[in-house]
This record gives structure tokens, C-alpha cells and sequence, in this order.
């Protein structure tokens, strides 16, 4: 939390070190919205904070950021520079040391058509970034193509915050370490290259991870997925490549090539299941040239914590998983 703290306004930095030691350690994301309540999110829980930095039983009685609240944020995250961060502000969120990306809105300003930069910022969600070493055990064993003794080509499928940054985040651990390739004797980690287009993967800190991402992973940070995915086969000659939120034809492009290489590539989407992304022209073509032989659907739930439904390229489900435990095809739903 101390890099999150450092950026907020004392008022609200104020309410957030009141909070008991285990919120602030489940503490998801904060929500600042000018003159509206002040809402966290804990464990998954959605809570609106009062003036003394107590829990507020409704709306009601929550703080109310002020106008001077929302300039302060946006002065500290911009490092006093709103000129340096203008393609952040073009995308719509910045990302800050620890990997904690802070998303905003409000009035956006157009060039030709297009968001030059957002002004008038009203709304900011500070996203916390979390490592949880272990969360992909299981789901690394059916992933895992014994036959070539390397991962298969995977596409991950969730819902925003359900986990996916996190999730990835701890296979290039284990794919880069060899913990988890299993008995009786466990291979040397493989070869790992990290394209980390928002600095959140990885949260590198002048080219050096801040999250233990594996002995074996090199990190492009800030780079275009498509663009970094060739610089990485071309100049660091990886065998599993990772990347986040896939999409764009040129992504699809660079997948191809990385094919082509006998690279295999971990990626993720947005969707709630592989239907919603086959809705999709660029990820329906990748799906039909078989590109991934794994689907994974990400999930959550209060009771079990992140769940895995695994279908192969045909379409056919192999497995319901959880971080806690293995379960078989058609297992309990969550």
C-alpha cells in the first residue's frame, strides 16, 4: 500500500490508514469520485467510507471527495507534469509504481475524431496490484503439453477484475522457475519473455521487476504487445512469451509469427466465455486458425477463490479447476 498512499490527498490518505490492517491488506481498489462517496473495494466487497474513516451505512453518510481532492490526485500522479503523461491520459489511466494502474475519466478532448488526452478528470479507480504466489498451480498442470515439454498455446478468458493480470503474473513465475512441472524430477524453468505494454505485469522500476516474475523471464515494459512480442523472439529468443488483453489484428499478426518460431504465448481477453470472444472478428479468426490449442475461463467466487473451466481447441471442456483444488469436468459450479 505505501506507493498507493503516497499519491492520495492527505484527507483520504488519512481514512485508508484508519482502516484495520487486514482491510487494507484484501483492499482491491478505491474509487474517487468528486463530490461523491468515497467507495473501496475489499475482497471483492464494495463499501463507502465515512468522514472519520469508518465503514458508512450508505452513500449518505460517506465522504464526498472534493474538486481540490481529485486536482491533488492528478498533480501527484502526473509527477506536477500533465504534459509528460499526455498519451496516459490519451489511454485513460496511468500506471504507478507496484504495478497499481489508476484508471480515469471525464471530459476527453478530441483530435480528428480521436482522444487526444482526458481534462477535467472527476473520477479516479486505483486498481491495486497484488502477487499470490501458488494461484496457478493448478492450472499449470492443464496447460502443461508434456509431449513437448513446455506449455500449450493458451488464451485466458475473464471478465474485468477477476484475477487475469495476477494470474499470468504467477505462471511466468513457475514456467521461468520449472516449479510445478511435476515429478519425478522437475525440468529446468523455461525461457520466459514478458511483454508488459502497461507496466502492470511486471511493475518494473527502471527495467527491473518489482514482482518476482521468475529467474528465467526477460520484461519489455511499455511497449505495444504486437511490436514488443517480435522484438522479444527477435533479440531475447524466448520459449513462452506472455501477454495481456489481446485483440487487435496486429496482435494477431505477431501470434502468427510467434507460431512460426516454435514460441508458445500465454495471452489474455476480455469476456466472460470463449463465446463472447469469438463475437469478436480478430479473436474468431485466431480461434479458428487454431492459434491456442488451451481456453481458459476465469472466474471467482467469495467460497473458492478463482475457478478455471479449460476447453482444447475443438471446443471440448477438459477440466473445472480451482486455485485450491482440482476438480473433474462438470464439477460443482461455483
Amino acid at each position: 500500500m505505501q506507493p498507493i498512499l503516497l499519491f492520495l490527498p492527505a484527507t483520504i490518505r488519512k481514512m485508508i490508514e484508519k482502516l484495520p490492517a487486514i482491510m487494507r491488506d484484501n483492499l482491491e481498489e478505491i474509487r474517487i469520485r468528486e463530490a461523491r462517496p468515497l467507495e473501496l473495494v475489499v475482497d471483492g466487497e464494495s463499501r463507502f467510507v465515512a468522514p472519520d474513516g469508518s465503514w458508512a451505512d450508505g452513500p449518505e453518510q460517506s465522504y464526498k471527495p472534493t474538486k481540490e481532492d481529485g486536482l491533488k490526485l492528478l498533480d501527484l500522479l502526473t509527477n506536477h507534469s500533465l504534459y509528460t503523461f499526455e498519451e496516459e491520459l490519451r489511454r485513460g489511466y496511468i500506471t504507478i509504481a507496484g504495478g497499481h494502474r489508476v484508471g480515469l475519466a471525464g471530459k476527453t478532448v478530441l483530435e480528428r475524431g480521436e482522444v487526444k488526452h482526458i481534462r477535467d478528470v472527476g473520477s479516479f479507480n486505483i486498481r491495486i496490484a497484488k502477487a499470490i504466489p501458488g494461484i496457478a498451480r493448478t492450472l499449470l498442470s492443464a496447460i502443461w503439453d508434456d509431449s513437448a515439454r513446455t506449455v500449450h498455446q493458451t488464451l485466458i478468458i475473464s471478465p474485468p477484475r477477476q484475477g487475469k493480470t495476477t494470474l499470468i503474473r504467477d505462471l511466468a513465475r513457475m514456467v521461468s522457475s520449472g516449479e510445478g512441472f511435476g515429478a519425478p524430477r522437475p525440468q529446468a524453468g523455461l525461457r520466459v519473455g514478458i511483454v508488459d505494454e502497461r507496466s502492470e505485469i511486471a511493475a518494473c522500476v527502471k527495467g527491473v521487476p518489482a514482482f518476482d516474475v521468475g529467474p528465467r523471464t526477460d520484461v519489455l515494459d511499455g511497449c505495444p504487445k504486437a511490436e514488443g512480442m517480435m522484438m522479444m523472439i527477435r533479440s531475447m529468443s524466448p520459449e513462452v512469451l506472455i501477454v495481456d488483453e489481446i485483440g487487435r489484428s496486429e496482435d494477431a499478426a505477431a501470434l502468427q509469427e510467434a507460431l512460426h518460431a516454435g514460441v508458445r504465448v500465454i495471452a489474455t481477453a476480455h469476456g466472460r466465455h470463449a463465446a463472447d470472444v469469438r463475437d469478436r472478428p480478430v479473436m474468431k479468426r485466431m480461434l479458428e486458425d487454431r492459434m491456442f490449442t488451451r481456453l481458459v475461463e476465469l472466474s471467482r467466487c467469495r467460497r473458492t477463490g478463482a475457478r478455471f473451466t479449460v476447453w482444447d481447441a475443438a471446443g471440448r471442456k477438459l477440466a473445472e479447476l480451482s486455485a485450491g483444488r482440482a476438480e473433474a469436468a462438470g464439477g460443482r459450479p461455483c
